[in-house]
């Protein structure tokens, strides 16, 4: 199987992911892909249920930015810089996360794309949807079964890994495959950064990086960098829209217990009804909580963010910094943006 394949392959993919992106998804757009359809359909529905986070509403989200990803101009526009064509196979493990719907994802395929075979550790948290697309994969292709392998076990017989985990589990990883050419990645939290300028669209497309998947990505935004003596009437009317949270059981109980905390312990906040924002130095602020710093001037801030650059995923501003994310686009990542900046293709062309 060439490269071209499968990149024709993924193409094919994003057209059948897209089927499941808006609420007028119809299976008679690709009739041969009918018994697929169904058992996609079956099972993101079945995925709640083993995930209380995981919403039809967030699934569906990831499947549209999936598809809007795997176009031909894309896939070419992030396969240029490589040489796959000598590649020897290997066999990549990959550890997965479950925060999200298809955290994975891009580890899966780029394994695939290099031309190296595959072997999945899933997070019980998120294994229903990526079997499914294995499956897709294999309807257009039977050779696939020789290079997508999941496990439930322990992972045995492969040469180099890929594993996502916290700091804690990423020590683990570290220590039991320091044998092995190895991508492990830790804990990284986004942050955005205001200036008081701020446009009211700006302000409603920030909510979308705060509140998107309950803000349970690492490229959620989980904490605020704002001027000393900033207002906050307009950053809390701008994210108003996302009230419903409060309706989602789990996500109103993080937001009862917390703020129940907050108050024993006589901590200064400031609350909506469903977001308490709360000043901390610290990075990873919990469910229904954001975290927020002032800052003197941006200098300052930014050699602040460079120092502590291994704990950020994105930054979110608006010309503040080089690299930045736009208000409202950490969740829609190119197929060239790495986690933690550690170049994957480059990782697997290399092996």
């Amino acid at each position: 199987m060439t490269i071209h394949q499968r990149k024709d392959h993924l193409i094919l993919l994003g057209k059948f992911l897209g089927e499941f992106a808006t609420e007028n998804a119809s299976e008679n757009a690709y009739p041969q892909n009918q018994p697929l359809y169904e058992k996609f359909d079956m099972e993101i529905d079945r995925a709640k249920h083993y995930n209380g986070w995981f919403t039809r509403e967030n699934i569906e989200f990831s499947l549209k930015q999936w598809s809007e990803a795997l176009t031909e101009d894309n896939l070419n526009t992030w396969l240029t810089p490589y040489d796959t064509g000598n590649i020897s196979p290997k066999t990549v493990g990959i550890i997965m996360a479950g925060n999200i719907p298809l955290v994975g994802f891009h580890d899966f395929i780029s394994v695939l794309l290099s031309g190296h075979k595959v072997l999945v550790k899933q997070s019980s948290n998120d294994q229903r949807l990526l079997p499914v697309i294995a499956d897709y994969l294999l309807s257009l292709d039977p050779g696939y079964s020789d290079s997508i392998t999941f496990t439930d076990g322990r992972m045995l017989n492969f040469d180099a890994v890929i594993a996502t985990g916290s700091n804690n589990t990423a020590r683990y990883f570290e220590y039991y495959f320091k044998a092995k050419p190895s991508i492990i990645r830790k804990n990284r939290n986004s942050v955005a950064v205001l200036t008081g300028n701020e446009s009211k669209a700006e302000l409603e497309a920030l909510g979308n990086d705060i509140f998107r998947y309950f803000g349970l990505g690492c490229r959620n935004v989980s904490k605020l960098y704002v001027p000393e003596n900033y207002d906050f009437d307009s950053f809390y009317k701008a994210v108003e829209p996302w009230h419903h949270l409060s309706h989602h059981a789990k996500y109103a109980n993080n937001y009862d217990y917390n703020k129940a905390v907050y108050l024993m312990s006589e901590f200064k906040f400031l609350d909506n009804g469903f977001l308490v924002l709360r000043p901390s130095e610290e990075w990873s602020s919990p469910i229904s909580t954001l975290f927020f710093e002032n800052y003197k001037d941006k200098q300052g801030l930014k050699q602040h963010l460079q120092e502590n650059k291994e704990k950020i995923q994105c930054i979110v501003s608006s010309g503040f910094t080089e690299g930045e994310v736009p208000f409202g686009q950490t969740q829609h990542p190119q197929l060239w943006d790495y986690a933690d900046d550690v170049d994957t293709m480059s990782f697997l062309a290399t092996l």
